[in-house]
């Protein structure tokens, strides 16, 4: 029996030993190598909001967006011309001696710009801004497949600085207008036109704020502001989304030294839209209007005036037989609400009136010191706005 024992023991011990020398040399003899099914059921119990967003065509590319607007999307090359001052040394003999005549009459030269534009029918209607050909007396219009075409100008609204363009042309591709009221800050918008006329170049940015507005630019303001780079010869050019739809006709930037610092500014499509419309209808845009001066209200003002410190315009002016001279309105009123509709700020304020037909009769909601008053107006036309020439 002990003997027996001795050889169980010494077995182990040399089992132990093999087995020690095993592992140390080979430890892959003894360990299962896992598999990729399963890693597959610990991918899945991972929570949906901590897995990476599968990267989609659409997201990675835009080239599908790209190829649907660019067509749209023409250059605009304008020129003016310019007559130079008579020469004051014209009547001067000894300058007629050496230089003849030249100075007799006033010499001529053509200066020549250009810009971007976007088809909006295909009947041959294009946008653009009003900058871009306010002062051009010649206007050829490039298309996308090289062709070069004159165009006449339709009608003009400096106001929001838009022109509507006229070519002989017709089964053009014309943009599809996308729904700028559903743009959120963040969303994907590519910027296409001409920049120094270096040809069709297509940007990519986002949304950076809706709703700019006091920017000096134009007299109706509502801006989306985008970082997509935007460069001389852009402006009348398009502003589409991740789909290719219009959302904004590019208009202006920001710079100190004249090229792309990433704030550009374009004219929503629904404003955009509506101008076109009324130019092709009439030839112009017909607005509301009432004949006063507004400004925000401080709360410095507020007291000095008596006011109530609440949302609302201040009244600081009125033109002479206005409609608000006409209505009673005062300088020093406060400018609450037309037709019920709050109106928070002179911006807001002056969209409303310019939206309401001429000859209409309006309710204006007023505060005159602590005194609420509603006051009824009949609504004029707003005079023709004309561009420095």
């Amino acid at each position: 029996m002990r003997r027996l024992w001795l050889i169980f023991c010494q077995a182990v011990t040399v089992s132990l030993a093999v087995l020690f020398v095993v592992t140390t040399l080979k430890p892959g003899w003894f360990t299962k190598q896992p598999t990729l099914a399963q890693f597959v059921p610990v991918l899945e119990a991972v929570p949906e909001a901590t897995q990476s967003a599968p990267v989609s065509a659409a997201q990675s590319s835009y080239a599908g967006a790209a190829a649907k607007a660019l067509p749209s999307v023409v250059h605009i090359f304008t020129s003016k011309e310019i007559k130079a001052a008579r020469n004051p040394f014209a009547d001067d003999p000894l300058f007629r001696h050496f230089f003849g005549d030249r100075g007799d009459s006033a010499t001529q030269r053509r200066a020549s710009g250009l810009g971007s534009g976007v088809i909006a029918s295909n009947s041959g209607y294009i946008l653009t801004n009003n900058h871009v050909v306010e002062q051009a007396d010649e206007i050829e219009v490039a298309l996308y497949d090289g062709r070069k075409l004159p165009a006449k100008i339709v009608g003009r609204d400096p106001e929001t600085d838009l022109a509507v363009l006229h070519i002989a042309a017709d089964k053009l591709p014309a943009i599809t207008f996308g729904a700028a009221e559903t743009l959120q800050v963040g969303d994907v918008v590519l910027a296409i036109g001409n920049p120094f006329g270096v040809g069709q170049t297509v940007t990519m940015g986002i949304v950076s704020a809706l709703g700019r507005s006091q920017l000096g630019i134009s007299t109706f303001e509502n801006f989306i502001q985008t970082d997509a780079a935007i460069n001389p010869g852009n402006s009348g050019g398009a502003l589409v989304d991740a789909r290719g739809n219009l959302v904004g006709i590019n208009s202006a930037i920001y710079s100190r030294s004249g090229g792309s610092l990433g704030i550009g500014f374009a004219i929503p499509a629904s404003l955009t839209r509506n101008v076109m419309e009324q130019i092709i209808q009439t030839g112009s845009v017909t607005r509301g209007w009432i004949g006063v001066e507004v400004r925000e209200l401080s709360a410095e003002q507020a007291q000095t005036l008596g006011l109530p410190a609440q949302a609302g315009t201040l009244i600081t002016g009125i033109v002479n037989g206005a409609p608000a001279d006409k209505a009673g309105i005062e300088p020093g009123d406060l400018l609450v609400a037309i037709n019920g509709k709050p109106v928070g700020s002179p911006p807001r304020m002056l969209e409303a009136i310019a939206g309401l037909t001429p000859g209409a009769e309006a309710s204006l909601s007023l505060m005159r010191g602590s005194k609420a008053i509603e006051q009824k107006i009949v609504i004029g036309r707003r005079p023709a706005v004309t561009s420095s020439e």
